[in-house]
């Protein structure tokens, strides 16, 4: 009996000795750590696979906690996050839990999904047509995805109307005033609908028509200013009456079709000046001629007021018969003009930051009055023609970006001053009138260089007006003709960029000289005071 309990004691000691020798030794993970944290998603897109890193011993399974946002996964097996979120989520941070048989590690991993940004980016725009013509509708979103879009007459959807633009069936008298809206959609339950655009159809005789608005001015005014503001309003501000500068200024409101004071007068009455729509909504008002000589004096139009008041400084030269063109980065350029019978060689910029002008470090490559400005869609801008000593040819580039002047490739084919030019489709520039010959010419940027066009119904030798109209067409109208004495015209014709010619259209209820031209948003065209034959604080609509 004592040989055999010695016997179970040894038996006991080497399973012992046998469970010591076979303990496992795993070693737990240490380090866990995610190449992308803190990770930042947007909604809909698929995201790089994340995955993870330890050191220690390697990890058999992972876990997370709490879950993760919609549409991402975690592998169990390699800890690796893939996918493609479907909704917004806020940033929080998830636990992520690495295990094997000698313990776990775990990472605090922070994730924010974005949400899916869709936005419009050009609203549909009112269009006008004739009776039997047809009208585009069209608008430009930025999305995630293939967009999809759903277009409705008067809150009920067209069939088929499917596509970013939509194309009216020929229109009738029923048609006028029906309003346009598009839902666009990307895929991922996120809508936006556009603002209503409004369909204006013309009556008996179709575009071409002039009609008297049904008021008048509260003065007679000619070398004044029009500006259309983002309102739809037109700000018409100064001039000249009968050899008397005017300091008042007034609203043209299209929707009741009359005129009204603004609250306030200009500063300085003033003649042959600019009106620069600046970015935030307000008008600069610059220069011309006040009390027989230029002025240097400037000021602001403040819609949200209705006053004027003076800039922080005045131009560094007195100038009329200038132009100002708004650049890309918010400066207005102010070149050439003149001061009496002396041309401004110089050119300035106005900083609204500041309420300064300064004078640009170079100057134009010819001094030059009565010329135009163009802001090309390469962010450059044309100034073209003139007078200095005797009308020009030469043309010249401004560039923004280094502060230079160029002169172009080529030279206009026909001196001019007191022409227009208009930018038109293409990028190309319509450069009409200014002098006795009828041919126009377009600026092509690309080449640099003017080319003739076809040639106007009427030569129109200076101090007439150009609007682009929303067919992409061109109005060009009144001013004096050739002969002697010129006559005052009341003609009006049409460019067309697509064939490159003109043809008449409705004249004017007055002839009419130094007057302004400003295309609405109605489809409609404003056209006021000037030189007239007839009441010079008149006003009528060309549609």
């Amino acid at each position: 009996m004592r040989m055999l309990g010695r016997g179970w004691s040894g038996m006991l000691l080497g399973l012992a000795l046998l469970a010591l020798g076979c303990k496992d030794t795993t070693q737990a993970p240490t380090g866990l750590a995610y190449a992308t944290n803190p990770a930042v998603y947007t909604q809909g897109v698929a995201i790089a696979a994340n995955s993870p890193s330890s050191s220690g011993g390697a990890i058999s399974s992972y876990a997370v906690s709490p879950a993760l946002p919609a549409g991402l996964s975690l592998n169990a097996a390699t800890g690796v996050i893939t996918g493609t979120p479907t909704v917004a989520a806020a940033i929080a941070t998830y636990t992520v839990t690495g295990t094997n048989k000698g313990g776990s590690a775990t990472v605090g991993l922070s994730i924010t999904v974005n949400a899916l940004s869709l936005l419009i980016t050009t609203q549909p725009a009112d269009q006008s047509t004739s009776v039997g013509q047809t009208a585009t509708f069209t608008v430009v979103a930025t999305g995630t995805g293939t967009l999809s879009y759903q277009w409705s007459r008067g809150g009920l959807p067209l069939v088929g109307a499917i596509q970013a633009s939509y194309t009216t069936p020929a229109a009738v008298l029923g048609d006028n005033g029906s309003t346009y809206t598009v839902q666009v959609s990307d895929g991922f339950g996120n809508h936006v609908t556009s603002n209503p655009a409004t369909l204006t159809v013309l009556s008996a005789g179709g575009p071409g028509t002039c009609i008297a608005t049904a008021g008048d001015m509260s003065s007679g005014r000619s070398s004044h200013t029009a500006t259309l503001l983002p309102s739809g309003q037109v700000l018409i501000a100064g001039g000249g009456n009968g050899g008397s500068f005017l300091g008042t200024a007034e609203l043209y409101d299209p929707a009741t079709d009359s005129f009204t004071l603004t609250t306030g007068d200009l500063n300085t009455a003033r003649e042959f000046h600019t009106a620069t729509l600046l970015q935030d909504g307000t008008v600069l008002i610059a220069g011309g001629n006040s009390s027989l000589a230029a002025t240097a004096s400037a000021e602001i139009y403040n819609p949200a007021t209705g006053t004027f008041t003076p800039t922080a400084g005045s131009l560094q030269a007195a100038r009329q018969d200038h132009t100002a063109t708004l650049l890309p980065n918010g400066k207005v350029l102010l070149v050439g003009g003149r001061n009496q019978a002396t041309v401004v060689a110089t050119a300035e910029l106005y900083d609204p930051s500041t309420g300064t002008f300064t004078t640009t470090t170079l100057s134009p490559v010819v001094a030059r009055t009565t010329h135009t400005a163009t802001l090309l869609g390469t962010g450059k801008v044309l100034l073209a023609g003139g007078f200095w000593t005797a009308n020009l040819a030469s043309a010249e580039l401004y560039n923004p970006t280094d502060g230079t002047f160029t002169a172009t490739t080529g030279s206009l084919n026909t001196a001019r001053a007191y022409h227009t030019a208009t930018l038109v489709s293409g990028g190309k520039v319509l450069m009409v009138g200014g002098a006795a010959t009828p041919i126009a010419e377009l600026y092509d940027p690309v080449a640099g260089t003017f080319s003739n066009t076809g040639s106007l119904l009427t030569a129109r030798v200076q101090y007439h007006a150009a609007a682009l109209l929303s067919t992409g067409k061109v109005l060009i109208t009144g001013g004096l003709g050739t002969g002697s004495p010129a006559p005052l015209l009341s003609a009006a014709e049409l460019f067309d960029p697509a064939n490159g010619t003109f043809a008449a259209t409705g004249s004017m209820t007055q002839g009419r000289e130094h007057h302004t031209a400003t295309p609405l948003g109605n489809g409609k065209t404003l056209i006021t005071g000037g030189v007239v034959v007839g009441s010079p604080a008149s006003a009528e609509l060309y549609f």
